[in-house]
């Protein structure tokens, strides 16, 4: 990645935080945060992580609702980062990697834990 992929990823970031906390009144969103953004090299989309807390259903809801919203994120994205001149087409995904993190952990417990009983 270049450094002005990683700016933009850092401003993007900031951003739709923001209008997701001040901005964005959908209730399904509930307790969302933007865990990661990748984007592509030419600019032109924006993969967004999000994390959400809460059961499986109202995880996935919220992730629905923020793929609904997207072109009200990214219009107003759009008017925040004046200075891009293509906005990002912003794909919203739910960010698994806590919950991998916490399977493995638990798998090692459990091996670690069969290991001492032998």
């Amino acid at each position: 990645m270049s450094r002005r992929t990683d700016r933009i990823e850092d401003q993007l970031r900031t951003e739709i935080s923001d209008i997701l906390r001040r901005e964005l009144r959908d209730p399904r969103v509930g307790m969302a945060s933007i865990s990661d953004i990748h984007v592509t090299a030419d600019l032109r989309h924006a993969r967004v992580l999000v994390s959400v807390l809460g059961e499986e259903d109202s995880r996935n809801d919220s992730v629905e609702a923020l793929r609904h919203a997207s072109g009200f994120i990214r219009s107003r994205v759009a008017h925040r980062l004046r200075h891009l001149r293509v906005t990002p087409e912003l794909a919203f995904e739910l960010d698994r990697g806590p919950e991998h993190s916490q399977r493995i952990e638990q798998i090692l417990e459990e091996l670690h834990e069969g290991n001492e009983s032998t």
